[in-house]
């Protein structure tokens, strides 16, 4: 029978007296976690924590300082200590004067949950902002660090005004002694999460989403996916990048936009996507020309009328490349390819094969009606007339009941004869076969 885990479970452990040091270990905690603010972060060899943070071993490694001191420069504490990540198959470093969540935990020289390690949690997001959270030390203009946020003081940060957007992208020292400057566009917008909805984001305008159809009510902010389909049904969004025209307002969210966004990578159930195909003559719509159509017998559902499981790959160029091996194609129905410029397939060392076992290869139109003539045979047939023909114009010449002038024509088609039939196998392509 399966055992199902839950709240309940967890209120019948809490009755089982061997659940006590459990207890006492979590109550202890608040004691060991300290909200920290970072003072300096471990990105590569030019840190200055690369060598005492154990080197290689120590990337992603923090410099840190309890944000519970005096705000007195006189009191201000100068040394810091420092923590590893948490989870390192997940690296999600945190920008200098970030804050982090930093308890000790065991090491490998003393696996006991007193030892003298210390490890963080990723950043807290003091801002709600997926770019940047710093939280700016009220004493670092001791060392005249004060760096600006969104074209803000310290002090006009602390007091909360930080809802303006840049005008231009700022170049902060948020990587400590690192180096390499981050770059803080303010106008990178969140996405907005819809019920049930897990969404992955980074600083940069780039997100995966696990979401659903989601039908918003009115007053809500839309999305462009759930206009098809009952509500819960998957989708699976990566995104990457954020329309160059956006607000300029990062604090507000946004959804993604396939039409829009740099490049994107959808997964569907019963979505309807509205994606402008390039090979349209009017991208708002369907209007009098149908994607793909005229080019098979019978013309695929249109990609943004289309509602069943699909993927779809949109970006400003694709490239598929194979370092090794294939690439293989295989459809249950048709393989289309439309462009609004040249067409073109190049086999540099082999054969360009077209193979249909049981339906027509046409050239110019699904209704054309030319058949291509077997050039080989066509030639050896030819090539054995004039043979003929030859031969013909010869027993005319020598026969004496005809003009002079049979003699003539003779020689003049004759020689003609001859050239053309010196020329027949030149006709015959080296590259083009068919069958």
């Amino acid at each position: 029978m399966a055992v199902r885990s839950g709240i309940s479970t967890l209120r019948r452990g809490a009755a089982n007296p061997t659940s006590d040091g459990l207890a006492n270990e979590i109550a202890k905690l608040g004691n060991r976690l300290v909200i920290a603010r970072v003072k300096d972060v471990c990105l590569n060899t030019n840190s200055s924590m690369f060598e005492t943070s154990g080197e290689f071993f120590g990337i992603g490694a923090i410099k840190w300082e309890d944000i519970t001191i005096s705000n007195s420069k006189k009191t201000k504490k100068s040394s810091f200590s420092l923590a590893r990540p948490l989870i390192p198959s997940i690296k999600e470093f945190p920008l200098v004067n970030e804050y982090v969540l930093v308890f000790r935990g065991p090491s490998p020289d003393n696996p006991g949950v007193k030892a003298d390690p210390s490890y963080y949690y990723i950043g807290l997001k003091m801002w709600n902002d997926n770019e940047q959270n710093a939280y700016p030390d009220p004493l670092s203009d001791i060392n005249n660090t004060k760096t600006p946020q969104n074209n803000k003081t310290y002090s006009e940060i602390e007091s909360g005004v930080n809802m303006e957007p840049r005008k231009t992208p700022a170049t902060e020292n948020f990587n400590g002694t690192s180096k390499g400057n981050y770059v803080e566009d303010g106008s990178i917008q969140p996405i907005l999460p819809f019920a049930g909805d897990r969404i992955f984001e980074g600083r940069f305008g780039n997100s995966i989403r696990l979401g659903n159809t989601a039908k918003v009510s009115e007053g809500g902010i839309p999305n462009n996916w759930s206009n098809s389909g009952k509500e819960g049904m998957p989708i699976t969004i990566l995104k990457n990048g954020q329309p160059i025209n956006t607000s300029g307002r990062g604090f507000e969210p946004t959804t993604e936009n396939i039409n829009f966004d740099f490049s994107s990578l959808y997964l569907t159930s019963t979505q309807q996507i509205p994606i402008e195909v390039s090979t349209l003559n009017k991208r708002s719509g369907e209007g009098s020309t149908i994607p793909f159509s005229g080019m098979v017998s019978k013309t695929p559902t249109s990609p943004f009328s289309y509602n069943n499981p699909q993927i779809i790959l949109n970006s400003g160029r694709l490239l598929f490349n194979s370092s090794t091996d294939n690439i293989l194609f295989s459809s249950q129905k048709s393989i289309l390819l439309d462009s609004n410029s040249d067409t073109a397939i190049r086999s540099r060392e082999s054969n360009v094969n077209i193979l249909t076992p049981k339906g027509n290869i046409s050239l110019g139109g699904t209704n054309a009606d030319e058949a291509v003539i077997l050039g080989t045979t066509f030639i050896q047939n030819f090539d054995a007339f004039l043979g003929g023909l030859s031969t013909l114009f010869q027993a005319l010449s020598k026969e004496a009941n005809l003009s002079v002038s049979a003699g003539f024509a003779y020689t003049l088609y004759q020689t003609q004869i001859n050239n053309f039939r010196s020329e027949l196998q030149n006709m015959l392509s080296e590259k083009v076969k068919v069958k």
